[in-house]
């Protein structure tokens, strides 16, 4: 009887190598195949979808994870999903997982978020992918939860594929186990950031720049992934990277039309 390849398993972030977030989800799914991290070597939250294009890239082998073949590099998120593609797994990897961040990367949260582009870069590869979130900061926060609904996640990616082009953007409340209600699939809330840049003096006299905010939720619906968070629900909701507008693609095709 021929044996099947275990599937290979690509697991990156954006807190950095050493963030407990990432060794949590290397948990969730080290049982569920062959596991590669490829994550920053520092922290690169708020990176969104940059890559590098004016300096080299580094790649190190660490041993990092007992068992888990991982590699630090020096560039951002997406540079780290697009290294392991090319030079460090020797086929597509069967499934991404990204995570587990430290911190909401729900609503409009998902633009700046370089999780959710590290997943979406995979999934731009042809990649079944999610982006893992954690709605606590804290260092110290307890993954427990996360890396339950990361493992289920996870599974559900290896038994049923996802439409071309699309990923999951899945974030956890900050909930002991006992009250967390479990998973709903949701659409992403219309949110902003009220932003503002408190200006400060540095020791030398010059000027600088701290930006600081509040969310803001404009969505009192309950089926977006704000309201399922706020009710102790962990929140999936299905990502797709083509942006086009095709219902005003179709409105602006009749309206300036040439006569």
């Amino acid at each position: 009887m021929q044996q099947t390849e275990r599937p290979i398993i690509l697991v990156t972030n954006d807190d950095g190598i050493t963030a407990p977030g990432i060794r949590s989800l290397v948990e969730a799914v080290r049982d569920l195949g062959d596991v590669v991290v490829v994550a920053p070597d520092a922290p690169q939250s708020g990176m969104g979808h940059a890559i590098t294009i004016g300096h080299p890239l580094r790649l190190k082998k660490v041993a990092i994870f007992e068992g888990i073949e991982s590699w630090q590099c020096s560039g951002t998120p997406v540079d780290c999903v697009k290294l392991a593609r090319d030079k460090i797994l020797h086929r597509r990897p069967d499934i991404c997982v990204s995570g587990i961040n430290h911190g909401a990367n729900h609503a409009i949260n998902i633009l700046y978020s370089g999780t959710m582009s590290a997943a979406m870069e995979a999934a731009m590869e042809g990649v079944p992918s999610a982006g893992f979130s954690l709605l606590d900061f804290a260092l110290d926060a307890d993954f427990s939860v996360a890396k339950t609904v990361a493992k289920q996640v996870a599974t559900k990616l290896l038994e049923k594929k996802l439409p071309p082009n699309t990923l999951l953007n899945v974030n956890i409340p900050k909930l002991p186990k006992e009250l967390f209600k479990g998973i709903k699939i949701c659409r992403q809330a219309n949110a902003h950031w009220e932003e503002e840049f408190d200006q400060r003096t540095d020791p030398h006299g010059k000027d600088y720049y701290w930006m600081v905010g509040a969310f803001v939720n404009d969505d009192p619906a309950d089926d977006t992934d704000v309201a399922a968070l706020e009710q102790g629900y962990a929140s999936i909701v299905p990502v797709q990277y083509d942006l086009t507008n095709y219902s005003l693609k179709d409105r602006l095709e009749k309206e300036w039309r040439s006569n």
